[in-house]
């Protein structure tokens, strides 16, 4: 029951749209349980996402409700089909909470990821020595297994940039986060070299926010927008806070999102010039070690 229970992005807007589209057919949930044989409780589980929705009961649903639009009716069997890429992580289930499985959800099932990064490297460019030292700084209660289960958990996140199609990556970071000494300055430096390592357009692109645009970026709080592509076609937004996350669909939170990543883009250094202000760090740590 309790992957029936898991409200993700997709099983609310599909539980939203197939409620509209009920009410708008002048069918009652009454009428709807009886055409799917099961009862009004499970209806409204899912309409309120809390329920999958197989692909019989949605053409069934198609007929009542009158949906005829061919584009429509792919859309919605597109948002009711579970990815085949998350297999990876089912093992590890009992100990993920239900934010965390769906954000390893949106990373292994968007075509595209665009995040913004304040304060630290994202996730999915850690280096091992990098995550270690999120990891215990953020949560300090943990065990030494328990931290070396997370830090390999986000290594392995990493493989779906590097699996046969993989998503289309950018990462913009604001300045402090290539500067902010996570683990000291060695691990920082090794972090620095990791991202020039990767950094390739156009499937993976890292650009740099710097200090001096700091005026307006600075009340900006990270973000994640995961894009899926045709007949999907749903843009997510994740807005991790203490103690949680956000998945956020809602049309005028996508645009506001958006017109935020065009603002920060043309903040942001070059890929060109912002693979050269990390190198530049990576000299400035180095002098400073070999000065100690």
């Amino acid at each position: 029951m309790a992957h029936a229970s898991r409200r993700t992005a997709r099983r609310r807007r599909l539980g939203t749209i197939l409620r509209e589209a009920r009410e708008a057919a002048g069918v009652t949930a009454t009428d709807a349980a009886q055409a799917i044989h099961t009862d009004n409780t499970k209806i409204s589980r899912i309409e309120t996402g809390r329920h999958r929705v197989t692909r019989l009961e949605l053409e069934t649903l198609f007929a009542l409700y009158d949906v005829a639009d061919v584009k429509m009716r792919k859309w919605l069997i597109a948002l009711a089909a579970e990815g085949n890429q998350r297999t990876w992580w089912r093992g590890h289930s009992s100990r993920l909470n239900a934010d965390f499985k769906e954000l390893l959800t949106h990373e292994s099932d968007a075509a595209r990821i665009t995040a913004f990064q304040s304060q630290l490297v994202p996730g999915l460019l850690q280096t091992r020595d990098y995550a270690t030292a999120v990891i215990r700084d953020v949560s300090s209660h943990l065990s030494d297994a328990d931290v070396d289960f997370f830090v390999d958990l986000r290594l392995a996140r990493q493989n779906v940039l590097r699996r046969n199609n993989p998503p289309q990556y950018l990462a913009l970071l604001q300045e402090g986060a290539i500067r902010q000494q996570i683990g000291g300055p060695t691990v920082l430096a090794d972090q620095l070299r990791h991202l020039l390592a990767v950094n390739r357009e156009p499937e993976l692109t890292i650009q740099v926010v710097p200090f001096y645009q700091y005026g307006w970026t600075a009340v900006q709080g990270s973000f994640t927008v995961f894009s899926y592509p045709k007949p999907l076609d749903l843009d997510v937004v994740h807005i991790p806070y203490l103690g949680g996350s956000l998945y956020l669909e809602d049309d005028e939170v996508v645009r506001k999102s958006w017109r935020t990543i065009a603002r920060l883009k043309a903040a942001a250094l070059s890929t060109a010039q912002s693979a050269e202000l990390m190198e530049s760090i990576v000299l400035e740590l180095e002098q400073h070690k070999g000065g100690a």
